[in-house]
C-alpha cells in the first residue's frame, strides 16, 4: 500500500472519536516495528521524523524511499502517513519534494502573522501535491531536536486565524511538553483545549508530548478533539531499558549474541509492545 495523506485518517478517528498515533522513526528497526505494531492491531499509523533523525538516517528522500520500500516489502495493508514532526520551512519544503506524505510547519517561534503567511505558503505547496500539513500555535514545551518550548498555552484567537488557512490538523499548546514530565506538571489544559475546539470548528488537533499523559488525560482530551497524539520518549526509553538489560545481563556474550540483530531484539519487541499499547489507549485498533 502507498502512503496516505494523514487527512482522511484524522478526519475518520475525529469522527470516531479516537486518535491515531504518530511514533517517530529514527531507523529501519524502529520502522519496521512500529509498522508491524499497526498491521497486528489493523490500526491507521503516522510514522513521524524529526529533522534530526532525517539528518541522522542521510536525507529525507533515504527515509522516504525506505520506508515506501518497507510498506512494500512487508506487505502493510493499514495507511500507513509519513510525517514531518516540527518541520522548519524549509524543511517541510524539502521533505514534500522528497515524497513524504504529510508535513508538519512548526512556525509557533516566528511572531504570529509571519507564522500566518509561511503556513500559507506551506499550505499551498503541500496540498497541490495532496500532502497534508499540521501547524502550530503555542510553543510545545520542552525541547525536540533544539526546538525548545515553554510549555505555553495557545490563544485560541490564533489557533482559529490558522485553522482557516486550511491546515488538516493544528497543533495547539495547551500545557503539554516533550520528554519527561517533570513531578510538578500540572496537567493538560482542557478548558483551553475545548476553546480551541469550539473556534476551530472541529478541526482535528494534535497532542505533543504523549509520552507519559496519564490515560485519563488522553481520553479527555481525545473527547475534545484530539486526533492525533504523538509518542516518541517513550519508545526511546523502553527501547533504551530492554538493551540495558540485555547487556547487564550478558546477553551479548553469549555465542553470537553480539550480532546487532539480537542485540538490538529485545529493545525493538520493547518498541512493538509499547505501541501495540498505545494504539490501544488512542482507541485506533481496528479503524484501517
Amino acid at each position: 500500500m502507498a502512503l496516505v495523506s494523514a487527512k482522511e485518517m484524522l478526519e475518520k478517528a475525529h469522527a470516531g472519536h479516537y486518535a491515531v498515533g504518530q511514533f517517530n522513526i529514527n531507523n529501519l528497526e524502529w520502522t519496521k516495528m512500529i509498522l508491524l505494531a499497526a498491521q497486528e492491531t489493523n490500526s491507521p499509523v503516522i510514522l513521524g521524523v524529526s529533522e534530526g533523525a532525517g539528518k541522522y538516517m542521510t536525507g529525507y528522500k533515504t527515509v522516504a524511499d525506505m520506508v515506501k520500500a518497507m510498506i512494500d516489502e512487508m506487505g502493510i495493508t493499514v495507511p500507513v502517513a509519513l510525517h514531518l514532526d516540527h518541520g522548519s520551512y524549509e524543511g517541510a519544503k524539502k521533505c514534500i519534494e522528497a515524497g513524504f506524505s504529510s508535513v508538519m510547519f512548526d512556525g509557533s517561534h516566528y511572531p504570529f502573522e509571519e507564522n500566518v503567511e509561511k503556513s500559507k505558503e506551506i499550505i499551498a505547496l503541500a496540498h497541490s501535491q495532496g500532502i497534508s500539513v499540521e501547524c502550530e500555535v503555542g510553543a510545545i514545551g520542552g525541547e525536540e531536536d533544539g526546538v525548545i518550548g515553554g510549555g505555553e498555552v495557545a490563544d485560541p484567537e490564533e489557533c482559529a486565524k490558522i485553522a482557516a488557512l486550511g491546515v488538516d490538523m493544528l497543533a495547539a499548546g495547551i500545557g503539554n511538553i516533550h520528554g519527561k514530565y517533570p513531578e510538578n506538571w500540572k496537567g493538560l489544559n482542557f478548558d483551553v483545549l475545548a476553546e480551541i475546539q469550539a473556534k476551530t470548528n472541529g478541526k482535528p488537533l494534535v497532542l505533543h508530548g504523549g509520552s507519559g499523559i496519564p490515560t485519563d488525560m488522553i481520553k479527555k482530551a481525545i473527547s475534545l478533539g484530539v486526533s492525533k497524539i504523538n509518542v516518541n520518549t517513550e519508545c526511546q526509553l523502553v527501547f533504551a531499558d530492554a538493551t540495558r538489560k540485555y547487556i547487564e545481563a550478558g546477553k551479548d556474550l553469549e555465542g553470537k549474541g553480539f550480532d546487532p540483530r539480537k542485540l538490538l531484539a529485545p529493545g525493538c519487541n520493547a518498541i512493538k509492545e509499547l505501541v501495540i499499547e498505545k494504539i490501544k489507549e488512542f482507541g485506533s485498533d481496528n479503524q484501517a
